[in-house]
């Protein structure tokens, strides 16, 4: 199985989407993919509860908009609801999962999230995950499992993606509209991440930014 759809471009990927209004406006702005948050310490939350009315607008997506839900540490019961939904294409582990626990998640097709600490862990990382694909995020002080808006240590992605041309990274980490285009031109990511880079002051996603950003991928 394939994730994201084959346009020749970096991806595009808008995270901690909330509402059926967000969804649609990311999907007419263009997103390749869409991620949803079932982190309960994020502000971008979604619990089982609250996913239900989303799951008709999520079933009913263009199939070449890749559906992702996004996990730290989740239990069994969490992923059998998401993989039962039907809604989700694949999940992204954002958390301390051992390569197993993901290997045996029941995704065919899985995203591992590594912090870029330094060039060392995230070589033992990619070896260890035995998966074609891996986010690549910012080391956060506050140690946040992402969406802090903190920028990722570009020189440091740029040398893995590099080591590791054989997997497809996905760059994360306090990525918008106005830096996403020099982003794209160090690292040459295979797709980029946002959430907090296309968002209004009140945390809600912005589709003129998320046009913005976008715009500003197909211009590298």
């Amino acid at each position: 199985m394939t994730l994201f759809s084959n346009n020749g471009r970096p991806r595009v990927k808008i995270c901690g989407l909330q509402t059926t209004e967000e969804i649609e406006g990311a999907v007419r702005a263009g997103a390749d993919a869409l991620g949803f948050n079932f982190c309960p310490s994020s502000k971008r939350f979604l619990s089982p509860e609250s996913t239900l009315p989303l799951l008709s607008t999520l079933l009913l997506l263009p199939r070449r908009v890749t559906r992702v839900a996004v996990v730290v540490n989740p239990t069994p019961t969490e992923l059998q609801f998401l993989l039962a939904s039907r809604a989700f294409d694949t999940v992204q582990f954002h958390g301390d999962e051992s390569p197993e626990f993901c290997r045996d998640s029941g995704f065919p097709v899985w995203i591992k999230a590594i912090r870029t600490s330094s060039y060392e862990f995230i070589e033992r990382q990619v070896r260890s995950f035995q998966t074609p694909y891996l986010l690549l995020d910012a080391d956060s002080p506050s140690g946040a499992y992402g969406g802090t808006g903190t920028l990722i240590n570009l020189s440091i992605a740029k040398r893995v993606i590099h080591a590791f041309p054989h997997k497809r990274f996905l760059l994360a980490g306090g990525l918008r509209p106005e830096n996403v285009r020099q982003a794209i031109s160090v690292v040459h990511p295979f797709a980029v991440d946002v959430a907090s880079g296309v968002e209004d002051k009140l945390g809600r996603k912005a589709v003129e930014k998320i046009q913005a950003l976008i715009k500003a991928t197909r211009e590298v």
